[in-house]
């Protein structure tokens, strides 16, 4: 699913952008990221009422993102 989105960002910063401008559809979250570092993420998601989804690792997430590197977050962006 998120492989196949046309617009996505990749990482907790680009995330939190593409959530301050009302972007994201839906946002995938690693199970072994730092809490501290989702913390704002999983708060905004909640105000949002955004559909949050939790995948087993950071390598996982990354990989489904297509990069070679682990993700902390991502998300689908509408549009």
């Amino acid at each position: 699913m998120l492989r196949a989105a046309k617009k996505r960002s990749v990482g907790i910063n680009q995330t939190l952008k593409a959530l301050g401008k009302g972007q994201v559809q839906m946002a995938f979250v690693a199970r072994d990221a730092e809490e501290q570092v989702l913390r704002e993420l999983r708060a905004r998601c909640q105000e949002e009422q955004i559909e949050m989804v939790t995948v087993d690792s950071m390598l996982i997430l990354g990989k489904a993102c297509g990069i070679e590197v682990g993700a902390a977050a991502a998300a689908i962006l509408r549009g």
